[in-house]
């Protein structure tokens, strides 16, 4: 190599990066000791910014574009550097490039479930996780504030401290909005709105800004949902003696369809048909000593009075309610099993109320 190859390979003509990555925040410009000359190009692309830093101190900064270096666009790093009349010779600078683009799909979770009191359900334990999107907004806060003198900065170094906050703000939320825990699916929207407000400064305070929160999943405990999964199951089944009958019927016609008179389990089926086809007509039941079963449980209802939450009560209550005037057929109830707040007077467990009310009185004749 001759000596005016050697003198020009230790100096950069080009400053430029070119991310293959999804992850990278922060790329300082690998050098490898060589010198920034005098008229260097510097290409800033499309969702980057470069900053120059000397000695520890952050310089210059620069938007998209191509630049060709000069004391004119090095303002800050020409007075650092005490250029008065402008540089002729190399000069050293770290190059730090900042990825602005949104970077998506970050996870939050609650590592340990949240204790809230639910109205319907008592103390409870919840869990939630969804995603959120940032993107770096101030480069020369972030790379001071968060980078330091990292060479490469990916999203897995800061994503930890950042999901932390969300956590926190989310907790604060669903424990202040005082909504049960079954009507939550219902503003998953209004919870990650929130929760994008509420977090805003704290992430500004590193340079960045979160574009984008979802709440995507708030669960219950295994125990309750499997509790829940066996009420709902007796709501499908609805009237068990109905049920049992319409076995036995089904058992007798299936018994009537086979010409070989069945096997075992027809005529068990068929003995079962009888018995119930015995009760249907009237007979005796085998056991006459059978103990009833308990009465069904009351409905009640929640009733919605000025945005507030109030009872529950029971059918007597709301008719008491509604001769008083504090209950009418445009008040807002819910009921376990409903899938929301429904106007009183389009709820047909509760026609009875309305119904024992005397139509208003004719005006006066003459």
């Amino acid at each position: 190599m001759g000596i005016w190859s050697k003198i020009t390979g230790e100096f950069i003509d080009i400053i430029e990066w070119l991310d293959n990555t999804q992850d990278t925040m922060v790329y300082r410009f690998e050098r490898h000791e060589n010198e920034i000359k005098n008229g260097a190009q510097l290409i800033v692309r499309e969702s980057q910014v470069a900053v120059f830093v000397n000695e520890g101190q952050i310089a210059d900064t620069f938007q998209p574009g191509t630049y060709t270096l000069a004391t004119q666009n090095l303002p800050i790093l020409s007075t650092l550097k005490g250029w008065k009349y402008g540089f002729n010779s190399p000069f050293k600078a770290e190059v730090y490039f900042i990825n602005t683009k949104n970077f998506t799909d970050n996870k939050w979770g609650t590592k340990n479930p949240i204790m809230l009191r639910d109205a319907e359900f008592g103390p409870i334990r919840l869990r939630a996780f969804g995603s959120y999107t940032i993107k770096v907004t101030d480069a020369p806060k972030f790379l001071k504030e968060v980078v330091g003198t990292n060479a490469e900065f990916t999203t897995d170094q800061v994503t930890d401290q950042l999901r932390n906050l969300v956590v926190t703000r989310f907790t604060d939320i669903i424990g202040e909005s005082k909504i049960p825990a079954l009507d939550m699916a219902g503003n998953y929207n209004e919870f990650s709105k929130y929760i994008k407000e509420q977090i805003k400064d704290d992430f500004n305070e590193y340079g960045i800004e979160v574009t984008k929160v979802l709440v995507e999943n708030i669960s219950l405990p295994p125990e309750v949902e499997a509790a829940l999964d066996k009420r709902s199951s007796m709501g499908v089944l609805g009237n068990l003696d109905q049920y049992m009958k319409y076995q036995g019927g089904q058992a007798l016609g299936n018994m009537g369809n086979n010409p070989d008179g069945g096997n075992l389990g027809n005529l068990v089926g068929v003995g079962v048909g009888l018995n119930v086809l015995n009760n249907m007509v009237g007979g005796q039941q085998v056991n006459q000593n059978q103990t009833p079963p308990p009465p069904p449980p009351a409905i009640v209802f929640h009733v919605a009075v000025n945005g507030q939450q109030t009872g529950p009560f029971n059918l007597q209550q709301l008719q008491q309610m509604l001769q008083a005037g504090q209950f009418n057929q445009q008040s807002l109830v819910w009921s376990q099993g409903m899938a929301g707040w429904t106007a009183a007077g389009q709820v047909s467990q509760l026609s009875g109320v309305f119904s024992s009310m005397p139509p208003p009185l004719p005006p006066p004749i003459g």
